[in-house]
Formats: C-alpha cells, sequence, structure tokens
C-alpha cells in the first residue's frame, strides 16, 4: 500500500470547501476535531453540511485559547424535533495547545486567515481539516486559471500527439 492509501484508510469525505483553495493560497493544513451534538453527527451522516462561508475563530480566554469553527451550516435532523441544533451555530475545535499558540500566533502576527478546507468521518469521529493560507489578490487567481488553461491544453496536445 502506498502512503496515501493508508492515510486515507478508515476515512469518509462529508463536504469540501472548494472556495477555500481558489481565493486563499494555502501554506499550512492541521487535522482537528469537532464538538458536535448527537443530531448534528446524524444529520452529518444523511446531509452534506456547507462549508463555502465558514471560517475559523480564535480567542485567548486568559493563559488559554479557543478555536470555533464559525457559519459552518448542518442542516438539522429530520427525526430531530426538539433536540435539534441552531444549523449555523458556533462549534468548538478541538487542537492540541501548542496547536492553538501556532494558530493563534500566525493570526495575530502574520495576517493569515483559517479556512476549514473538507469535513469527514476518520475511525468515526468527525475531523475538520483546516487550511492556514493568506487571500489571494484578484491577479493572483486571474493567473492560477491561465496556469491550469495552459496546462490542460498541452496535456491535450501531448495525448493527441501521442496517437
Amino acid at each position: 500500500m502506498t502512503k496515501t492509501q493508508v492515510k486515507n484508510e478508515g476515512e469518509k469525505l462529508i463536504a469540501t470547501n472548494s472556495a477555500a483553495r481558489a481565493h486563499y493560497t494555502i501554506q499550512e493544513v492541521v487535522e482537528a476535531g469537532l464538538v458536535l451534538a448527537g443530531t448534528e453527527v446524524k444529520s452529518l451522516r444523511n446531509q452534506t453540511p456547507n462549508l463555502k462561508d465558514s471560517f475559523v475563530d480564535v480567542q485567548s480566554s486568559g493563559k488559554s485559547f479557543e478555536a470555533w469553527l464559525v457559519n459552518a451550516h448542518i442542516a438539522p435532523y429530520s427525526h430531530g424535533n426538539i433536540w435539534n441544533h441552531d444549523p449555523l451555530r458556533k462549534r468548538k475545535i478541538l487542537l492540541h495547545h501548542y496547536q492553538l499558540e501556532k494558530v493563534y500566533g500566525a493570526i495575530v502576527q502574520k495576517g493569515i486567515s483559517v479556512i476549514p478546507i473538507r469535513l469527514y468521518f476518520k475511525k468515526g469521529l468527525v475531523k475538520v481539516e483546516l487550511g492556514l493560507g493568506k487571500g489571494k489578490k484578484l491577479y493572483d487567481r486571474r493567473d492560477d486559471i491561465k496556469r491550469k488553461t495552459a496546462q490542460r491544453e498541452m496535456d491535450v496536445a501531448m495525448k493527441r500527439k501521442g496517437r
């Protein structure tokens, strides 16, 4: 087995944030856990959440830090009745203390944004992959599109030449 097969073993993808890599230059990726209510987990197993406008807010509370996932939409569970949750509520992110300090320092000192890239089940637990990166300017996004288009055209030309 290759490393990617071993890494992805036991993972089930729930949702991805396609706009994250389009609008941000991701410099580092961190895996974290989420604190969820029971009906939220059931809802994640049934429906697709929306990570499009979500972000991570890191707050210092005295000597420690707390990270929160904000604006992630998880639809209410269909059979949850009175125990259902607010779809856009803040959800606590579980990180090690040293990771929280690193993320908080990057936000404060370097002006880096923390964006959820994907949400998935790993060994029965819900995990979120956080990307630390800077926002792209419009001209950066245009350059990326031009580069991808040129690469695609070269691949097509090479494929035709090989026939």
